[in-house]
């Protein structure tokens, strides 16, 4: 460990994902989406309410976030808010971004004819 000090508060959410078995990864990833936030906002992130929070994920989707980003860093505001500062009013209503699921490759009766002659050329040559 380093002999950089830890704030108080940090040191609680990381006993507090200690305590949840949360892999180093893991916990390394939600400390750096605290930290983010906390540089948005410009002050410590425990004085955050809901339309900060609002505002923080308006901003990151405006910045082109990916919807696993944005999803991951609502997960670790969630966690941050209920269990390191028991201030769960603050993300009741927030919600996770859905992504339109992907429609299968779905091939047209030629297209697998020709898939399954070139497939059946390829066998007869290593014969």
């Amino acid at each position: 460990m380093t002999d950089k000090a830890i704030s108080p508060l940090r040191q609680r959410m990381i006993e507090d994902m200690t305590i949840r078995k949360f892999a180093p990864k893991t916990q390394h990833d939600y400390l750096q989406r605290v930290k983010n936030f906390a540089a948005y906002l410009g002050r410590s992130p425990d004085t955050a309410n809901f339309e900060d929070l609002r505002r923080y994920q308006l901003h990151l989707a405006a910045s082109g976030t990916g919807v696993p980003t944005l999803n991951q860093t609502i997960s670790t505001l969630r966690f941050f808010f209920k269990v390191t500062l028991g201030r769960p009013d603050i993300v009741e209503r927030t919600a996770f971004v859905h992504e339109p699921s992907k429609l299968p490759v779905v091939l047209s009766p030629e297209e697998v004819g020709a898939c399954s002659m070139r497939h059946h050329r390829s066998n007869t040559r290593r014969r």
